[in-house]
């Protein structure tokens, strides 16, 4: 439905400007649209600028409703969620350190420490 309703959007933006373009301003324009003998005797020239302004307004509110219903149909149900249901928890620091384990006893095959394989510099 989005798709068809971009497709539309873009033909009556396309419309709009060509419209836009052919109506004679007050100084000269395109003015492809009226006066002169160019139409043949078709519409005068009020009459022409008259529907092009009238077609210019309609779709002028054609581009407006289908934006704002592109829009409304581009957003989507949507599901609220707070800020806080994001975050993800973390455990609370104890504030008394644990007390230290009582210390073992060496076990029987234990060997001492190795001395430095290099002469440490003093």
């Amino acid at each position: 439905m989005l798709l068809v309703l971009a497709v539309i959007q873009i033909l009556i933006a396309i419309a709009l400007i060509a419209v836009i373009l052919i109506q004679r301003s007050e100084g000269g324009g395109l003015g492809i649209g009226g006066g002169g003998g160019g139409m043949g005797g078709f519409m005068t020239a009020r009459g022409t600028s008259n529907l092009l302004t009238r077609l210019t307004a309609i779709l002028a509110g054609l581009f407006l409703a289908i934006c704002l219903l592109l829009t409304v149909l581009g957003t989507g149900p949507r599901e609220r969620r707070s800020f806080f249901d994001t975050m993800t928890p973390t455990a609370p620091s104890p504030s008394v350190p644990p007390s230290p384990a009582a210390p073992s006893a060496p076990a029987p095959a234990e060997q001492p420490p190795a001395a430095p394989a290099a002469p440490i510099a003093r």
